[in-house]
């Protein structure tokens, strides 16, 4: 169902208002339980992840192009003008739509699901960081993502672009208790592994396999807390070289040390 706007100020766009104040957005789209998809591919992602449509904003141009997908969904049609004036930013290709969060697994159905390779982030707090590494970890085969209860919303809606909807092909849930969330992991028979710079610890590809393995990623800034680094079964590192070490880059950033560590846990 098409409905045209003319006014950015329409109080049938409440859901799109305001796209750049992170706290607003969060706690909107929280209490509203939704979330924002932007561009076809994402939203076609989206939609095959079951994810209902409320809504979507769009102008003339993109509507045959998300004709098939959409159906009976409400569309507000826009012009470019109103577009940039509602969102303040290029809409990358030219459609955002409001979706339906779906509830979140438990940890327990996550860890009971037959997974055997897990990553475990814990408060990493850019989305951009947190879509990057679910985009990794599901091109890379992992089995699900664990977050801390302080880690970034994968469904914010930069962490979903970044990810280019790969957060909607790889299970995730959240912790209800960090301290003791290791603990949960090994009972479920997983072997913990600490990513850590600490070119002392085990390098990651002399890891021996096991069944059943989680990787512990830290925090953009301090990585790992000291409890979950003396919690996990095993620090390992990524190795670097000596001449980089020598000239004072002794460790990458979470987002590429992520990838790096997905294809050698999947190696595994």
């Amino acid at each position: 169902m098409l409905e045209y706007v003319t006014d950015a100020d329409d109080p049938r766009l409440s859901d799109y208002t305001r796209l750049r104040d992170v706290e607003l957005r969060k706690s909107l789209e929280a209490e509203r339980g939704l979330f924002l998809a932007e561009g076809e591919k994402v939203i076609r992602r989206a939609v095959g992840a079951g994810h209902p449509v409320r809504s979507v904003l769009t102008t003339r141009r993109w509507l045959p192009s998300l004709a098939d997908v959409l159906g009976d969904a409400l569309v507000y049609v826009v012009t470019d003008e109103i577009m940039s004036g509602i969102v303040g930013f290029q809409v990358h290709r030219g459609a955002l739509a409001s979706m339906e969060r779906l509830p979140l697994p438990s940890v327990e159905h996550l860890l009971m699901g037959g997974a055997r390779r897990l990553l475990v982030l814990e408060d990493l707090v850019d989305h951009g960081n947190v879509g990057a590494i679910f985009r990794s970890a599901a091109a890379l085969g992992v089995d699900g993502v664990l977050l801390s209860p302080r880690c970034a919303d994968p469904l914010y809606r930069r962490a979903v672009k970044v990810s280019m909807g790969a957060v909607f092909s790889i299970p995730y849930a959240r912790m209800d208790d960090w301290f003791d969330g290791l603990t949960r992991l090994r009972e479920a028979g997983f072997t913990t592994l600490a990513l850590t710079p600490d070119q002392s610890a085990t390098p990651l590809e002399a890891v021996e396999p096991a069944e059943r393995m989680a990787l512990l990623l830290g925090s953009e800034g301090d990585g790992l807390s000291s409890h979950w680094l003396h919690e996990a079964d095993r620090a390992v590192c990524i190795p670097m070289s000596a001449a980089a070490m020598a000239a004072g880059v002794d460790s990458l950033n979470v987002v590429a040390a992520a990838a790096i560590a997905c294809h050698g846990l999947m190696r595994n």
